[in-house]
């Protein structure tokens, strides 16, 4: 069993070595450990440090991409270097890497695909009373979409199996915790948390630059969350709204009609018309949209199998090598 350890990173020179420095050599259950850096178009000395740190793999964007794509470029170079299990952690050193045997043990017995770190949010003290209330927020916006029991869906503290990060697929560019879980939920994969430590701030939240950004990115994430794995339920419920709102005034316009009063509430009788007729568009909207989701699912299954494929003649040839 091989495990790898990826760090997304983006000028981490001043924290990595001490993120580093508490890295596992050893795991229970593990032959190997590894440890991975994506260098997210980093200008400073990180590529430097890790090096000389003992990461034992660089991948390098040659422009900043992003927190999610350095993540997905992570899961790619880690599925491609053989890994079993990869494990996900900052480069600030926000969580106690100590921990990670506690990440891994529930993939290593069998009885998840997935693990997430819970921090413990109510007790970290940086936390703002706004951030923690949007943390609280968008953990149950996730049980929601994923139908898991998650508490702490932000956290990028997580393990995964192969076969877990070969289906995963994140759309979004902003941070990749929300979704991979929703997906994972929508895919039918063996979810858990497990009660993690954290440690002391060493630098801002790159995600959070003021609590303006991250309110307003916060509801673009979760609004993009309900349009892409929820897209019947988001589209139908505002056409069933507004369809009902048209309804109910054509049922008032009536009402005055019959009274002999509908020459004055022609409005009303426009207004209705203009409103049933978006609400009946809306939901047609809705029928497309849940065929087009049911189409991006047939297309990861596919990429699915076409990375089980790839992977396996990967690791076929690293044994013919080693061997």
């Amino acid at each position: 069993m091989k495990l790898i350890i990826q760090i997304p990173c983006l000028n981490e020179a001043d924290t990595l070595a001490i993120a580093l420095k508490d890295l596992p050599r050893e795991v229970p259950g593990f032959d190997t450990v590894g440890w991975l850096v994506i260098d997210d178009g980093s200008t400073d000395d990180t590529v430097r440090v890790a090096r000389e740190n003992g990461v034992d793999h660089v991948v390098s964007h040659t422009r900043n991409q992003g927190l999610a794509r350095g993540f997905m470029t992570g899961l790619d170079a880690c599925l491609n270097l053989g890994a079993d299990v990869i494990v996900n952690t900052d480069a600030d050193n926000q969580y106690n890497a100590a921990d990670i045997p506690a990440l891994t043990a529930p993939i290593v017995a069998g009885a998840a695909d997935i693990v997430i770190g819970a921090r413990p949010i109510e007790a970290i003290e940086h936390f703002s009373p706004i951030k923690k209330l949007l943390q609280k927020l968008g953990s149950w916006v996730v049980r929601v979409a994923s139908k898991t029991d998650i508490p702490d869906a932000p956290s990028g503290f997580r393990a995964m199996s192969r076969s877990a990060a070969q289906r995963l697929v994140v759309f979004n560019d902003y941070t990749y915790t929300l979704e991979t879980i929703i997906q994972a939920g929508q895919k039918n994969m063996a979810i858990t948390s497990v009660p993690v430590r954290v440690n002391g701030d060493l630098r801002p939240s790159r995600l959070v630059k003021s609590i303006s950004s991250y309110i307003k990115r916060s509801i673009v994430t979760i609004v993009r969350i309900f349009v892409i794995y929820r897209p019947f339920r988001f589209f139908g419920t505002i056409g069933a709204v507004v369809f009902a709102a048209g309804f109910l005034l054509g049922l008032r316009f009536v009402w005055y009609y019959m009274a002999g009063e509908g020459d004055g509430h022609v409005q009303s009788l426009i207004l209705a018309a203009l409103l049933m007729g978006m609400g009946f568009q809306t939901i047609l909207v809705a029928f497309v949209a849940d065929l087009l989701a049911a189409n991006r699912k047939l297309l990861e299954d596919v990429r699915f199998k076409t990375s089980m494929i790839s992977g396996g003649e990967t690791i076929s040839r690293e044994k013919t090598k080693n061997s």
